[in-house]
């Protein structure tokens, strides 16, 4: 194995350790912000840069390492929203959770990938769309298929398909996304000053 190759492999073990770390410590920090019944996700951010550095795979690494958190806050009941998806059926609680993180960091990675070869501005944007609509979009249809009972506790008698989309998640999405697409540039930044320092 070439000196090179093994400077790669471990500025990305490194790498995917730190972003693993953030993730962590946003997902678990957000649990805790007062947008019941679901929290606003900000780990995406890490997820997304991981994504575009190292690949699809890394991506949906890191998006199962949100997860994983995900999983934990509703396990223990830190998550209000979530530890009641947890004891409607824990089995496919886990495999949405797992299911939408994994999806918006692979699917981060991949767009990446399709699009930062016109431009890094471009790739870096379409990856902070595309993230949290993988993730909330999965999750609001893992509610309608397995959690319909959940969702009408949750809705109070409104419209179950209004409230989903606009009142549960909507403000959510849109807070997501919206700083996704702010931070963009950043993360275009650093993409840039880190390919310039391997160079």
């Amino acid at each position: 194995m070439s000196k090179d190759r093994i400077n790669n492999k471990t500025f990305k073990l490194v790498g995917l350790g730190i972003l693993t770390a953030i993730i962590i410590v946003l997902q678990i920090v957000t649990t805790f912000f007062p947008t019941k019944p679901v929290s606003i996700t900000l780990a995406l951010i890490p997820i997304i840069i991981g994504a575009a550095f190292y690949g699809a795979g890394a991506g949906a690494y890191l998006g199962g390492v949100f997860s994983v958190v995900v999983i934990l806050m509703c396990v223990f009941g830190a998550d209000v929203g979530g530890a009641m998806v947890w004891n409607a059926n824990p089995f496919l609680c886990i495999a949405v959770c797992m299911l939408k993180g994994v999806g918006a960091g692979f699917a981060a990675g991949a767009v990446y990938k399709a699009l930062s070869k016109k431009s890094t501005t471009l790739g870096a944007v379409a990856a902070g769309v595309v993230s949290p609509i993988v993730n909330t979009g999965i999750f609001v249809l893992g509610l309608f298929l397995f959690f319909k009972p959940v969702l009408e506790a949750w809705a109070g008698g409104t419209d179950i398909v209004y409230y989903a989309l606009i009142t549960m998640t909507g403000v959510n999405f849109l807070v997501e996304l919206g700083v996704n697409i702010i931070l963009s540039p950043v993360i275009v930044r650093i993409i840039q000053a880190v390919s310039k320092s391997k160079s």
